[in-house]
């Protein structure tokens, strides 16, 4: 399994970035795509989830600002960040989960909100 990471970058408040997950090896029917984040000093923390179904689950702090979607036949899932607020910067990371002791996770993308 292969997770990596793209679409980061430095934007300012009020922005827009769409981070992009592009997996192999992933079957996403047995397994949860999440995206999570940490910010320094911080414990990595669950933002948005994907379920083997397509149903979705959102950190409250992100709710109707952030959407996790996939297109199965690109083996790709995405998250779109929208009204970026600054507590939103933190190094993003895509994870792959079909058990507590089975996942794997992506090598991160850095999101920076900054006027």
């Amino acid at each position: 399994v292969q997770l990596v990471e793209s679409g980061g970058g430095l934007v300012q408040p009020g922005g827009s970035l769409r981070l992009s997950c592009a997996t192999s090896g992933v079957i996403f029917s047995i397994g949860t795509m999440g995206w999570y984040r940490q910010a320094p000093g911080n414990q990595r923390e669950l933002v948005a989830s994907i379920f083997r179904g397509g149903g979705t689950h959102y950190a409250d702090s992100v709710k109707d600002r952030f959407a996790v979607s996939r297109d199965i036949a690109k083996k790709t899932v995405y998250l779109q960040m929208n009204n970026l607020k600054p507590e939103d910067t933190a190094v993003y990371y895509c994870n792959f989960k079909i058990s507590s002791w089975n996942q794997y996770w992506g090598q991160g993308t850095q999101v920076t909100v900054s006027s």
